[in-house]
């Protein structure tokens, strides 16, 4: 009798994402966090983010963002970067600007914080305080000059969006003035609160097409020396599907506030997910065999047409979290694929004249006495 031989374990992940908090000083309408937004008093405690730490390290996990929410609101963030930088994790702060000072900077940098990604909503400053819901550039400003003067690298991420797709020459311009290292260009990913707000962030294809132009423009007039310039492709637009975080449950794992751990932050959506925590399994466990991870990974589950598709080993079938938005099931095709049953979605919400609606504006969770407290 044959013996059953065991599958092989999945490859190790080499990327965290540890949202340290849902509390931003920030509105943006565009925020891919969760509507249900975890409230302080349910963040993960400074021991329960060092062993998080401890145990991403072990896994094989290199390189953490520090995000959000904006983690400058735990007052334990040096506390963790030391964690990370003990466990051999490389630590971005993905921040808003808004609360960065000298002093904090100057700890954080002690504490062994390796570069700072720094978001802006657009290059005119009333713009931008429009977009984020609140005054803010001017931090923003203050807080690249201070990184720029600390000598961490510097990156811009700019969120992409009806509102600010026409800026691209101008954001571009204002990254090369606060001397940043990287600018990323990111069109909205239609989860969370930017989902809610879709009909009025969604762009016109005559707008991506302008802003891809300057981008290739721009692109030619910085390299080889200039920053390098990064075009995060919209998924609704060119009839692509694109793999979902470099595929499910195959090189990234995110922990949110509360230590609830996914295999991409909008999967917390999904029905029947039944995802773990940190507080109840180990992360070995959590990426080997829990059915967060293994549900969607590699391609044994796919239905047609992915399954016979020859790009079913470079999409995975797409966006499962998309799927799920826009048909109700995410193990459908992602309809952003032009192959899917279901493009015909894609093509009316691209097609539809935009809705002048105004945005939601994404609200913090309520305080609590005292924050970051929970075991």
């Amino acid at each position: 009798m044959t013996a059953a031989v065991a599958a092989p374990a999945p490859a190790r992940p080499w990327a965290l994402l540890a949202e340290l908090t849902h509390a931003c000083p920030l509105h943006c309408g565009y925020c891919s966090n969760p509507l249900e937004l975890t409230r302080r008093s349910h963040e993960l405690s400074t021991s329960r983010w060092a062993d998080v730490m401890r145990q991403a390290g072990e896994l094989g996990v290199v390189h953490t963002h520090l995000s959000g929410g904006e983690p400058l609101l735990r007052r334990d963030l040096e506390e963790i970067v030391t964690a990370a930088e003990t466990a051999g994790i490389y630590t971005q702060l993905v921040t808003s600007g808004v609360g960065l000072d000298r002093a904090r900077l100057s700890a954080l940098a002690a504490a062994g914080l390796r570069s700072v990604q720094l978001s802006v909503q657009h290059a005119d400053p009333d713009a931008s305080d429009r977009i984020a819901g609140r005054r803010s550039f001017a931090d923003k400003e203050k807080a690249a000059a201070l990184v720029r003067a600390a000598g961490l690298p510097l990156g811009l991420n700019v969120v992409l969006h009806r509102e600010n797709l026409d800026a691209i020459d101008a954001v571009v311009e204002l990254g090369l003035s606060w001397g940043v290292d990287r600018i990323e260009l990111a069109n909205t990913q239609f989860y969370g609160w930017g989902l809610l707000n879709r009909a009025a962030l969604l762009p016109t294809r005559d707008q991506l097409t302008r802003a891809q132009a300057a981008v290739e423009r721009w692109r030619e007039r910085l390299a080889p020396g200039g920053p390098a310039l990064v075009w995060v492709v919209p998924d609704y637009f060119d009839g692509v599907a694109k793999p979902c975080m470099g595929g499910w449950g195959a090189v990234s794992l995110t922990v949110t506030p509360d230590g609830t751990v996914l295999p991409c932050p909008a999967a917390v959506s999904l029905p029947d997910l039944d995802p773990p925590n940190i507080r109840d399994h180990p992360l070995t466990w959590i990426w080997d065999h829990s059915n967060a991870f293994t549900r969607y990974r590699g391609t044994d589950w796919m239905p047609a047409p992915c399954r016979g598709c020859s790009r079913r080993d470079e999409d995975f079938g797409g966006c499962r979290c998309q799927s799920y938005a826009l048909t109700g099931d995410p193990a459908r095709t992602d309809p952003a694929c032009r192959l899917s049953p279901d493009h015909a979605l894609i093509r009316t919400l691209t097609e539809e004249t935009p809705d002048a609606r105004p945005t939601i504006v994404r609200r913090a969770p309520a305080r609590p006495e005292r924050a970051g407290q929970a075991p």
